[in-house]
């Protein structure tokens, strides 16, 4: 260990507390350790610049770090309340999105009928009865590879079939 990172480990034992203490005025009891502990951090990378470490800079350290704490607990506070009901609310599909869909949907119902029983049943246990590949292996009496191998058949057809 070099004597930088002893003496600001040092300087964190030490003053640590009496940190905590100024702190626990502006932000609270709950987030005052982590606010030293952030301080603390900054003041670690910061070392490297080889800045004079004292009392007093700690302190002005933290206590920016809690005015930080506070500005972002109130902008979290803040944002709940500017976000409208229209803002939670999922987009209306246009007319126009409405038929491709449809189209796009009796596309796919017609090139599922086109496949092979075995392929199409292992297709539509996955895809809309959402069973795993393990659950069709055990209900078909397939192998787990082979259950890959009809969905891969399946989702080409499908793929080809709407390009």
């Amino acid at each position: 260990m070099t004597d930088r990172t002893e003496e600001i480990e040092n300087l964190f034992t030490a003053e640590r507390r009496r940190l905590e203490r100024m702190v626990i005025r502006k932000v609270g009891p709950y987030h005052a350790a982590d606010v030293v502990q952030d301080a603390f951090a900054r003041v670690w990378e910061r070392a490297r610049e080889h800045v004079v470490l004292s009392p007093s800079y700690l302190s002005r350290c933290v206590s920016n770090a809690a005015i930080d704490h506070l500005r972002v607990e109130k902008r979290h506070r803040t944002l709940s309340y500017k976000i409208t009901a229209d803002q939670y609310a999922p987009p209306v599909a246009t007319p126009q999105q409405i038929v491709e869909a449809k189209y796009d949907i009796r596309q796919v119902n017609s090139l599922i009928r086109l496949l092979p029983q075995r392929t199409r049943h292992v297709f539509l246990l996955n895809r809309v009865h959402g069973c795993t590949y393990e659950e069709i292996a055990a209900a078909m009496g397939l192998s787990y590879i082979m259950v890959e191998r009809e969905m891969a058949k399946a989702l080409r057809v499908c793929r080809a079939g709407l390009e």
